[in-house]
């Protein structure tokens, strides 16, 4: 036993008490570890995304100075735009709280989908890219060992992430610190050893645009400019982690991830745009099992001893952090599934990010279908860089319409600047746009199809749990109905309660119904043993967000109403009771803390609680209810609490 519970503590870490203040803290990130655990997906996407672009081009490699100027100022664009969303939305959610916040729950749904496959696809594409790298200093006859090293990183990722984020962040943070200072070196070297050639580059430029506008024409230039252009859109994925996980970043939050975001676009827009004028100056000629970057940075470093021990340094770097950027989308992709399930579109299991059991079955399931994609493309960053960017993009400009849309809405009453953010949003949503339609229409028969796919069965899917969860919710809201109890109008005064007597803490839900189901049985099967009543609530409402302060109103109406009920109740049967109520963005941990106040006034308190018993019982059913529940109990049983479940059919 003892040599299983080490190998436990190797894989997963020390347990952890969540509800420890003191986690919270542990967990939470400063800009400069966010800007490296949830930034590295966007600076790793400069090693790909860029090459995409200029091989793109064809033999027109003088445009790339416009995918560079074009590159640079979108990345601050975007990031601009997404400075907005950390502001309105700081605890976390990103692109799909805006959507569905400000767009709609459909177009909110839409948007998830979008992130839940973006995330996916970070995994798979980061890991082949990495492997390129790698690869590129191997013979070629060892390229078919590739995919099965791309799937041991994957089980090597998944395994990492078990043991808890903060952790993984620095177990890689070198490796992100030493790509900066090599690839930001070789850069500026590679620029400035050919700077003689800058102003020529631009010469020759406008001399070969106008001679390829007056040969073809404007459209046809236009054409090929933006298809590269779109075709390097996978340089800004990335951008949209921070907004989706600000609730991770250390307070004050919008400070922290504003910071995080300015430290990621200045990053991303030298290293983008860094590496195409390299591509242009250095004019690379591709060459099987090689990237680009191999190929510039042989070119730039040379043959020698030391440059061939660098050239492995620097190719090295970059492969480890395409692994880090992969890392990204474990670290975030949980973050989806629980705001998706807060909504009702994901189950119910997604959504206690508290619990580190609930965040490894996310890790577990983006890990497995990252690994699927991977072995379907074959391992080829070309066609899942076009898969990738579609979803991307999609994220991108529902978040940006959701901000335009908030600014025209909200004129009135916003600020004097208004008019400025609204450029800004209105703007970055043209672009993204633009790029969204473009590498629809160009890749849509290239491998793009696949995407659209894959998205609409995770909609599919959705839908089906939101249907479940909607009929199950008609059944209870008929108990609520059917149980519902007389209260006496009559005033009655009890006495003190006696804190050192047996107690049962009932925790409610929102289901009247459900609440009084676990009163009346505990009233049945200990009859005249308990001599106080505590009932207990939590609400889920996201407190800081611009619509919050009204959502937690409604709610905090209603759980008070319900809660008024049941003590009500009590007292006309001469029953010392009394409830106790918290709001907050997860529904655990809420509960936890409401029930450690509960036992330090009643050391002899036993709590209660229910679960869903269904007729048709299956692997559906379980899988979609009574999380709740089971976590709690575990939790409390660690913690030396009683939590005994009720089951209730329905």
């Amino acid at each position: 036993m003892r040599l299983k519970a080490r190998l436990k503590n190797l894989l997963f870490g020390h347990p952890l008490n969540p509800f420890n203040p003191a986690i919270l803290r542990h967990a939470s990130l400063v800009a400069f570890l966010a800007w490296v655990g949830l930034g590295a997906d966007g600076l790793s996407s400069s090693c790909y995304g860029p090459e995409e672009a200029f091989i793109a081009l064809g033999t027109h490699t003088h445009f790339a100075l416009y995918i560079a100027i074009a590159t640079a100022i979108t990345v601050f664009v975007i990031s601009l735009g997404y400075n907005q969303v950390i502001e309105l939305f700081p605890s976390g959610g990103g692109g799909y709280k805006v959507a569905t916040q400000l767009l709609g729950p459909y177009v909110g749904l839409l948007s998830g989908a979008a992130l839940i496959v973006d995330y996916v696809l970070t995994i798979a594409v980061s890991t082949a890219s990495g492997m390129d790298a790698i690869f590129s200093l191997l013979p070629t006859p060892w390229l078919h060992h590739k995919l099965w090293a791309e799937a041991g990183l994957i089980l090597f990722l998944i395994a990492l992430n078990m043991r808890g984020m903060k952790e993984s962040i620095k177990v890689l943070m070198p490796v992100f610190l030493g790509f900066v200072l090599v690839h930001f070196t070789l850069i500026i070297y590679g620029i400035v050893a050919h700077r003689h050639g800058l102003f020529p580059v631009v010469h020759e430029t406008v001399q070969e645009s106008n001679h390829f506008i007056q040969a073809l024409g404007w459209l046809p230039f236009l054409g090929l400019v933006l298809h590269a252009y779109s075709l390097g859109s996978g340089t800004y994925t990335g951008l949209e982690a921070v907004s989706n996980n600000v609730n991770r970043l250390r307070e004050p939050r919008v400070a922290t991830g504003k910071w995080t975001m300015l430290y990621m676009a200045t990053s991303l827009s030298f290293t983008a745009a860094g590496f195409i004028l390299l591509y242009l100056l250095w004019q690379p000629v591709p060459a099987l099992g090689q990237t680009l970057n191999a190929i510039v940075f042989h070119s730039i470093l040379g043959d020698s001893h030391f440059g061939q021990m660098t050239l492995s340094v620097t190719l090295l770097l970059e492969a480890s952090l395409l692994f880090v950027g992969a890392n990204t989308g474990f670290l975030a992709g949980p973050a989806v599934l629980s705001n998706m399930a807060i909504d009702g579109w994901m189950p119910n299991r997604f959504r206690h990010l508290s619990t580190r059991l609930v965040v490894q079955n996310g890790i577990i399931l983006f890990g497995i279908s990252a690994l699927s994609i991977l072995v379907w493309c074959e391992g080829a960053v070309s066609v899942l860089v076009v898969l990738y960017s579609i979803n991307v993009f999609i994220t991108f400009t529902l978040s940006l319409l959701g901000l335009t849309v908030y600014w025209l809405r909200k004129r009135q009453k916003a600020s004097a600047n208004w008019r400025w953010r609204l450029f800004f949003s209105f703007g970055a949503f043209l672009i993204s746009a633009s790029i969204l339609c473009i590498t629809l229409v160009s890749k849509l028969q290239s491998g793009g199809w696949l995407t659209i796919v894959i998205t609409c069965a995770v909609i599919f899917l959705c839908l089906l749990v939101k249907q479940h969860y909607r009929r199950v919710a008609k059944k209870l809201t008929e108990l609520d109905h059917q149980l519902r109890q007389p209260l006496s109008d009559e005033d009655t005064s009890l006495p003190a309660p006696d804190p050192q007597q047996p107690t049962a803490g009932i925790l409610i839900g929102k289901n009247l119904g459900v609440g009084m189901h676990t009163l009346l049985c505990v009233l049945r099967m200990f009859p005249h043993h308990f001599k106080n009543f505590v009932f207990i609530s939590a609400g889920i409402v996201d407190v800081q967000s611009f619509s919050g302060r009204d959502e937690l109103e409604k709610m905090r109406l209603e759980v008070n109403k319900t809660l008024a009920y049941f003590v009500k109740y009590c007292h006309q049967y001469d029953i010392p009771a009394e409830a106790h109520v918290d709001f907050g963005i997860d529904i655990v941990e809420e509960l936890d803390q409401l029930t450690e106040e509960v036992c330090a006034k009643y050391p002899n308190c036993i709590f209660f609680s229910s679960k869903l018993v269904f007729k048709h019982d299956n692997w559906i059913t379980r899988f979609l209810h009574n999380e709740t529940p089971n976590t709690l109990q575990r939790q409390f049983h660690m913690q030396g609490k009683e939590l005994v479940i009720i089951p209730m059919r329905i």
